[in-house]
């Protein structure tokens, strides 16, 4: 049936591929077809005839199809099976408009790879950075979001002013970040669309380095006061901000685990910056990060395993990641300067920001915590800051 999408049999072969190609960008997954395999109903998308699909030379199948509905979205279903077992491992259901097939295929493609791996998938999650243009002297920075794989991209403020750090809220939902409106560094809120946006904190004083709660509820910042830097955390929609950390020195780049029980966090306390750990009420205050250098920008991965960082060696600047609790340290890039890491939903790639010597031109880059080269992201202008989302089940 003719949608505004395409003919509904077209949309389902496209989604088909996209599944392929989205499970193909994993290490865990090897997907074949859909190309010369035999064709099947709607009926048998959801009641498989086994025997038929016994000799594919595959432990698992993916079946599904495309309906159009009266108001013309489409609904799109997927089911996974075990051939060995002959049991459904899950399904997924989605109503969506024609033309935004391509979600509907990244989120099955999503729920294939949990169920195979236990782990979220990526594909439906979104990438949030700071898109530079101008020159060197006249910057132009405007916080972007586009899909994981460079599509979808758009701009979410006009480049009117100076923008930097955005954080997305766990459900998607929100972007926190820190802007130069009015000259003083401050956080501001806006929808993921880019509107309703709005100043944080009523305060004068310089504020940065915005991050979420797991729950989205609370936002935990730096805050400039009496010449003090000190970690800060709030409520999400405004309002009276509770004090962390006293130590004389800097304390930013707050990180919640997983779990919101606890905050990692820099601090320049010892003489150098250095990572802390600390329970959310600002109890229990413990460096972790012993291996040299310099240590900066820490985040914690969606498992809760580890804490990505920054390391500066006294020439380059390199991304590591060390165990939750300190230790097991290791350095994923030798980059002159890679800053800025941001998890993957399924902790196993860290995003960062590569500053190019010279130019000083930022690009975007993903690095394996096996190791290995790191991977280019496509964006359209040099960017920097980078915030992976999660993926909204």
């Amino acid at each position: 049936m003719k949608t505004d999408g395409g003919e509904t049999g077209v949309i389902g072969i496209q989604i088909a591929q996209q599944i392929v190609s989205d499970l193909r960008t994993t290490r865990s997954i090897y997907p074949t077809g859909p190309e010369n395999l035999r064709h099947y109903t709607p009926t048998e998308a959801g009641a498989p005839l086994y025997p038929n699909w016994a000799n594919i030379g595959a432990g698992a199948l993916v079946t599904g199809y495309v309906q159009a509905r009266d108001d013309g979205r489409i609904n799109v279903v997927c089911y996974l099976y075990d051939l060995k077992q002959r049991r459904e491992m899950t399904r997924k259901g989605f109503a969506v408009a024609a033309t935004e097939w391509k979600r509907a295929a990244h989120r099955c493609a999503g729920a294939f790879y949990t169920a195979v791996t236990k782990r979220p998938g990526l594909f439906d999650s979104r990438i949030v950075y700071v898109a530079a243009t101008g020159s060197r002297m006249q910057p132009v920075k405007r916080i972007a979001i586009m899909n994981w794989d460079g599509t979808d991209h758009s701009y979410l403020t006009q480049g009117e002013v100076t923008v930097t750090s955005p954080r997305v809220s766990p459900d998607g939902e929100h972007i926190a970040y820190m802007s130069f409106a009015g000259g003083m560094p401050h956080i501001r809120i806006m929808d993921a669309d880019g509107s309703n946006d709005r100043q944080l904190l009523q305060s004068t004083s310089m504020s940065f380095a915005p991050r979420f709660s797991p729950d989205g509820r609370s936002i935990a910042f730096s805050m400039a006061v009496d010449g003090n830097t000190d970690i800060y955390v709030v409520d999400a929609n405004g309002g009276y901000p509770q004090r962390l950390t006293t130590t004389p020195g800097i304390d930013t780049s707050p990180s919640f685990s997983p779990d919101g029980r606890k905050i990692v966090f820099e601090s320049d306390r010892s003489g150098t910056q250095q990572i802390y750990v600390m329970n959310t009420d600002g109890s229990g205050q413990r460096r972790i990060s012993f291996g040299g250098g310099s240590n900066s920008s820490p985040v914690w991965s969606p498992d809760g395993d580890r804490i990505a960082f920054s390391r500066w060696n006294g020439s380059t600047i390199g991304i590591g990641i060390m165990n939750a609790s300190g230790g097991d340290e290791k350095l994923l890039t030798n980059g002159w300067q890679d800053e800025a890491p941001s998890w993957s939903p399924d902790s196993e790639w860290v995003m960062f920001q590569r500053t190019q010597q010279g130019t000083g031109t930022g690009s975007l880059l993903m690095v394996s915590i096996g190791g290995g080269e790191p991977k280019a992201v496509a964006t359209p202008q040099p960017g920097a800051d980078p915030s992976w989302s999660g993926v909204v089940q």
